[in-house]
């Protein structure tokens, strides 16, 4: 059953170009096709060439040469099958859920937060970087299929969500501000029930699929593990009901668990926090958060995700990797500040003389780069592949 606070497909916030934004109503349901907007939102994310490029860059593992670890494409539509029944068992609309989900790291350039960190450095005079706010800008201003606009041009609600999913925005930087000053977002404000949800889900996702990688990789070991006592107790009943199988598979069987120990958490925690809630309208002007992790809850994952920084995402072969990733990002920006010439014809036509226009297109250009690449455009440039970042 359609939930009260549910967001609504045919009565959303319009779209920046060709929708009624003003009066929230959608196009003419007669001119939509058996789609729903959401849905249509869900599709153009799908078939945009950011998301097909994530199959190529970074979740945990750098250029992984192994076919089973995660990147983040993969991760995305994990986050998005989380979402999805969350989404389903609170009466949520689960079409604006997967779309969000499928979106929420459009933004991340190569090699993930190594990469990040790389462009917040070299942007840091020119308004900095943001992989949150580089999604946003991705969908509404890079990535441009349609003769008519820039962008894919979704839906305010979609908008709305991935600028705000982790709560609202107070100091926005200069690629949020301004794309809210073109198509305001209300950014002052807690976003949808489903932004919320999806912001949820990735935590759910990562912090179990990542054990799953660290474990595949030997970055991670099961006794280290087991120091959490919530997570004992998840191995102890798994060994109860399958002590003969094999390990790999009692593995399995455990992150299976944790997950759905975590989904349960997040249902029950979310359905009294919306008691009595009857709008959107009501949701955005709660002033809290109100999907997500109960206060045990979260005090668990809390400490999971400190075990997992100071077991494997700063584990020496990371951080060595880390740096080595970061150099190339730092590399390839100085390179394309000096000579635009190294950069395509089609990137070249839109560099600005002056900065900070001329650093944003460079950024925007790095950013879109998969991990392949990025370590390829560095050869061409400096004579030289990138060593040290196939780490598994």
């Amino acid at each position: 059953m359609r939930a009260p606070f549910a967001a609504d497909p045919f009565s959303h916030g319009g779209r920046e170009f060709g929708g009624n934004a003003a009066s929230g109503a959608a196009p003419n349901p007669e001119s939509r096709g058996p789609r729903t907007d959401f849905q249509r939102d869900r599709d153009r994310i799908i078939h945009s060439m950011s998301f097909r490029r994530l199959k190529s860059k970074t979740q945990v593992f750098i250029s992984p040469e192994g076919d089973h670890y995660r990147t983040r494409l993969t991760h995305s539509i994990e986050v998005a099958q989380i979402g999805r029944v969350l989404a389903r068992a609170l009466g949520l609309d689960e079409d604006l859920t997967e779309a969000l989900c499928l979106a929420h790291d459009l933004g991340h350039p190569p090699f993930g937060h190594a990469g990040e960190s790389a462009l917040s450095e070299a942007m840091a005079r020119h308004g900095g970087f943001c992989h949150n706010a580089q999604a946003l800008r991705t969908v509404m201003r890079l990535e441009s299929p349609y003769p008519e606009h820039d962008g894919l041009n979704l839906t305010w609600d979609l908008l709305e969500g991935l600028a705000k999913h982790n709560g609202p925005v107070a100091a926005p930087n200069w690629a949020l501000a301004e794309l809210d000053e073109a198509f305001p977002l209300d950014l002052g404000t807690w976003p949808s029930i489903e932004a919320q949800i999806a912001a949820v889900s990735d935590d759910i996702a990562y912090d179990n699929h990542d054990i799953d990688d660290g474990l595949r990789a030997g970055f991670l070991d099961l006794d280290d593990l087991l120091q959490l006592d919530f997570l004992a107790d998840q191995w102890r009943a798994v060994e109860r009901r399958f002590p003969n199988a094999p390990r790999d598979r009692q593995l399995r069987e455990l992150i299976r668990d944790q997950i759905g120990l975590m989904v349960n958490d997040v249902l029950q925690h979310t359905r009294e926090m919306t008691k009595g809630m009857g709008s959107v309208a009501e949701v955005r002007d709660a002033g809290r958060q109100l999907a997500g992790f109960s206060p045990e809850m979260r005090e668990h994952e809390r400490r999971l995700k400190a075990f997992m920084y100071d077991r494997l995402y700063y584990h020496p072969e990371q951080v060595s990797a880390a740096e080595r990733a970061r150099d190339v990002v730092a590399r390839l920006f100085a390179a394309y500040s000096q000579d635009a010439g190294l950069m395509p014809p089609e990137w070249r036509a839109k560099l600005p003389e002056q900065d900070p226009q001329r650093s944003r297109v460079i950024a925007d250009f790095i950013a879109g780069m998969s991990d392949r690449f990025a370590m390829q455009a560095c050869e061409t440039i400096y004579g030289e592949r990138p060593r040290g970042l196939i780490n598994v």
